[in-house]
């Protein structure tokens, strides 16, 4: 599993920021903390099929994506899990580390600090946010609209709360971190998440694209056949029943199966289909 990291131009100005303010230890640990988090989200996705390999380190954190088109709601649970929880158990690594040897910690404490901070500010029911996008799953069975109307109305209410700690904090020391992380809140609570698909379009035949060709069992579900797919190459499904061979689905009438929402038939229902 590979992924691809990119730095955001704002990153590299909040760290030159940092190093002149006395604050660039606490910026780098964070910046571990939170690839930590994205490369947990991206190998739960991977544990399932899917694809998570895309990270861009923000001013704020960093953020992770991919391809996850299809997968069950159980299973996005456990990938939006993954990286509070790798977190947490980050966090309690080091504390166990302090019982055993009491002399680490103050070499080790920020760590602690930033893994539980990202682990409690993570679970927080408020999009983007896993929490908040966990909440919008919860919410599904009360219909898309009325599950985005209500998961937006919380993020504003989470913002708003942020908002009114950095107001308090004026009256001592500013936390400006603060009224950043509303600012966030606010504007993702209007956000929907997408997700791309690979898709051949004619300019990329001109160049030729290698066929990638993988015996499946018919009874493999659409969505779980997703991890097959790679930018550079074309995909043909050889379909089998019980060692005998069925037919053929290209990558075309598959990705119309994805298109269709048609996740969880199996892909011998394509061939009958075609």
């Amino acid at each position: 599993m590979r992924a691809k990291l990119r730095v955001h131009p704002l990153f590299l100005a909040v760290g030159v920021l940092t190093a002149f303010t006395g604050g660039l230890i606490l910026f780098l640990a964070a910046t571990l903390a939170a690839l930590e988090h994205e490369c947990a989200h991206a190998y739960a996705a991977h544990r399932y099929g899917y694809t998570l390999d895309k990270i861009v380190l923000m001013p704020y954190g960093a953020v992770i994506a991919g391809d996850i088109s299809g997968i069950g709601k159980r299973q996005e649970l456990a990938v939006l899990a993954a990286g509070p929880l790798c977190n947490l158990a980050t966090g309690i690594f080091f504390v166990a580390l302090w019982w055993i040897y009491p002399e680490t910690y103050p070499f080790t404490e920020l760590a602690a600090t930033v893994s539980f901070s990202l682990f409690f500010v993570n679970l927080l029911p408020a999009y983007p946010l896993d929490g908040g996008r966990m909440l919008r799953l919860f919410l599904d069975p009360i219909g898309k609209k009325r599950a985005r109307a209500i998961s937006c109305a919380i993020s504003l209410i989470v913002a708003a709360g942020v908002l009114v700690l950095f107001i308090l904090s004026c009256f001592s020391k500013p936390q400006w971190t603060a009224l950043a992380f509303s600012v966030l809140l606010a504007a993702g609570a209007f956000g929907g998440g997408k997700y791309g698909r690979i898709v051949f379009t004619p300019k990329r035949f001109e160049h030729g694209v290698e066929e990638r060709r993988i015996a499946v069992s018919s009874k493999l579900r659409v969505r779980d056949a997703i991890r097959f797919l790679r930018e550079d190459r074309y995909l043909t499904f050889l379909l089998f029943e019980e060692g005998e061979f069925l037919g053929e689905i290209p990558e075309e009438e598959y990705l119309a199966a994805l298109q269709r929402g048609a996740y969880t038939e199996p892909l011998g229902s394509l061939l009958s289909a075609a």
